[in-house]
């Protein structure tokens, strides 16, 4: 019997090593890392049925019944999966659960069919994924927050990506941060979100940076949300505002939640849907903030929304898109951050444009 393993997990994230996870596909999508496939052993039915001969009957019995329903074409057609993809990433490691009879059992078909040998994660998902979880612990963390904050559309994430001692935690959720922050590929499951910032903190602590540059965030980025005592360590740092004047808030605005928005819908569901189904999407948006707005500058947003989309469906410009975005701005949210930004004020270390953020921060490597 095959025995390679593998436990090197420092290794893995650093050198982005690829994996092939034999779960079932169930197991993997609610939670696996980066740079894994799903490859699987057995599918849900299979599993779910070895489950119950487990309980009823024993491993031993369960066993004989896994590889009964993964044999003949079934099996060939597994390995050949493994091996197309060995093939391309041959440096791939495997790993099931625990690190036990699945990941032992493609290993060895592997090594028997192609005289490969692939190790597996000792101690499989269970003990990589504990080893992620240790390292969103504060204590874990070596360099200390420093949080960019700022009005809406004032360019933080733009200045945050220029940083190269920064992190940006709603690229890691895949999400915007806000009310309209939905992209429209879907987040990731929260065992992910946790795995792919463990990835993201390591990463940052090899580097050996004094500080990390955070955006302001809450505890939520859209679904996704940070383990407490970890948003509380982020939050302890002094906070840097990035100051923009109203009108280039409103033009960045537009370009990242019309333009760039846009595009990303008429890619996905083409020209004849693509505009109608982001208005529907900007809509659903304005809805669901419908009472904090206030029914008159609900109705003036929307009329304005309606009437830009009209105009764009017409001339083919987005120049009237400006309107509903300004009351949004005025109105809704930066009294919401002024707000938040009063509860902070004496964490403000500095306040500037961009420029003089940037120079600010290039110091706090």
């Amino acid at each position: 019997m095959c025995n390679e393993t593998f436990e090197d997990f420092h290794q893995i994230v650093m050198n982005k090593i690829p994996l092939i996870d034999v779960r079932a596909p169930i197991e993997y999508n609610k939670g696996a890392f980066k740079n894994a496939i799903n490859l699987p052993l057995m599918n849900n039915e299979d599993r779910h049925e070895v489950g119950i001969c487990y309980k009823e009957k024993g491993n031993e019995e369960a066993v004989k019944l896994g590889h009964r329903l993964v044999s003949g074409k079934t099996k060939e057609s597994r390995i050949e999966a493994w091996v197309s993809y060995l093939t391309l990433y041959p440096e791939s490691l495997l790993y099931c659960f625990r690190g036990g009879q699945r990941s032992q059992i493609s290993q060895q078909w592997i090594l028997d069919n192609t005289g490969i040998v692939i190790p597996r994660l000792k101690g499989g998902y269970k003990s990589f994924r504990n080893y992620l979880i240790d390292a969103l612990r504060p204590a874990a963390q070596k360099s200390k927050p420093i949080i960019l904050g700022g009005y809406t559309g004032s360019g933080k994430t733009i200045l945050l990506k220029k940083l190269k001692n920064s992190i940006d935690l709603e690229d890691i959720a895949n999400h915007r941060g806000s009310s309209f922050g939905k992209f429209t590929s879907p987040q990731p499951t929260q065992i992910n979100f946790e795995n792919n910032l463990a990835y993201a903190l390591i990463q940052h602590k090899s580097s050996e940076y004094r500080h990390m540059i955070l955006e302001d965030e809450g505890r939520n980025i859209g679904k996704c949300f940070f383990p407490k005592d970890l948003a509380e360590h982020f939050n302890s740092g002094p906070v840097i505002v990035l100051e923009a004047p109203l009108q280039e808030r409103i033009k960045l605005t537009l370009d990242e939640y019309v333009l760039q928005a846009q595009s990303q819908f008429l890619e996905i569901f083409g020209h004849d849907t693509g505009l109608e189904k982001w208005h529907l999407s900007i809509s659903k948006s304005i809805n669901k903030i419908k009472k904090r707005l206030g029914l008159e500058r609900y109705s003036a947003v929307v009329t304005a929304l309606n009437s830009a989309y009209a105009d764009q469906l017409n001339t083919g410009k987005h120049d009237k898109h400006n309107a509903w975005i300004k009351i949004l701005l005025q109105g809704y949210y930066d009294p919401m951050y002024l707000h938040q930004l009063e509860k902070k004020s004496n964490k403000i270390a500095f306040k500037g444009n961009a420029l003089e953020v940037l120079q600010y921060l290039n110091n706090y490597l």
